[in-house]
């Protein structure tokens, strides 16, 4: 079968196989417990702020926010601070993750998933790893997150830096159509 050359030119095979994977970023599963009135999503036990099975981060500070349908925040990057990020199952958002950390295995990877989208997960976000979101639902999306330091606004004390939004290109916050 010939295709035509404008058809030869946009032609591609989709990539089937798994997505990329930033070193360091977890992917934690949780458990939606439901009844015949609704639904509850344990976040997160605590010990003297040690978030079990997350025993390697510390919850200093949590956080929620709130984002109007189609509205993109990136990217952040913190040079010490971990984030845990938590979607509301109800909610759609894109997380685009873009490690940045000089000389790590996965230096320059993007990776993409959507959380809430009806799953109860949590993602550990390290040092390093720019983040950002994009509300891809209908109404406002909403996150909830741990962070392991506290949040200073003094030039001199803040971890949170930016990034230019397209800092990954500007394709990395459309809705993946094909």
């Amino acid at each position: 079968m010939e295709f035509s050359p404008d058809a030869k030119r946009a032609f591609h095979v989709q990539a089937y196989g798994g997505a990329a994977r930033i070193e360091g970023v977890r992917v934690v599963e949780l458990v939606r417990h439901a009844d015949d009135g609704g639904a509850m999503t344990e976040l997160a036990r605590l010990t003297d702020g040690r978030v079990a099975g997350l025993t390697d981060f510390v919850a200093r500070q949590v956080n929620y926010s709130e984002m109007a349908p189609g509205t993109i925040k990136a990217f952040h990057l913190h040079s010490r601070q971990t984030d845990v990020w938590f979607v509301p199952p109800s909610d759609r958002m894109l997380v685009v993750l873009l490690d940045v950390r000089g000389g790590s295995a996965t230096e320059g990877v993007r990776q993409r998933l959507v959380l809430g989208h009806g799953a109860s997960r949590l993602v550990v976000i390290p040092p390093g790893v720019a983040h950002g979101v994009r509300n891809i639902g209908e109404t406002p999306g909403r996150i909830l997150y741990f962070t392991d330091t506290h949040f200073s606004p003094e030039p001199a004390t803040c971890d949170e830096g930016r990034l230019p939004w397209d800092f990954a290109g500007r394709d990395v916050w459309e809705i993946t159509r094909g």
